[in-house]
């Protein structure tokens, strides 16, 4: 079984800024695909972005530009910098890692974007 922990979510006016952290109880490895999804009330989880080999990333249309994940496999951690956010943006966000034995998700942070 592995653990995910979610951090940084909260309550941020429209252009602010957040940094969500995601750390995994399990060694990470470059191999390993992680990724950031959202659920906004009322709405289905949807994909927001994803780091996989390499370090190539894919993003939802609606955050290019103002969202970036990056990862510390050291630190067995996957960020997501949220710049510019909008009302829109507000859901609980969801950190997921893909290993040979599975995928895990994390219990989800708050981001509310909100003036």
């Amino acid at each position: 079984q592995v653990q995910l922990v979610e951090s940084g979510g909260g309550l941020v006016q429209p252009g602010g800024s957040l940094r969500l952290s995601c750390v995994a109880s399990r060694k990470i490895f470059s191999t390993n695909v992680m990724g950031w999804y959202r659920r906004a009330p009322g709405k289905q989880r949807e994909l927001v972005a994803t780091i996989t080999s390499g370090d190539s990333t894919n993003y939802a249309d609606s955050v290019k530009g103002r969202f970036t994940i990056s990862r510390d496999n050291a630190q067995n951690t996957v960020y997501l910098q949220m710049n510019s956010l909008k009302p829109e943006d507000t859901a609980v966000y969801y950190c997921n890692v893909n290993y040979l034995l599975g995928t895990f998700w994390g219990q989800g942070t708050q981001v509310t974007v909100s003036s």
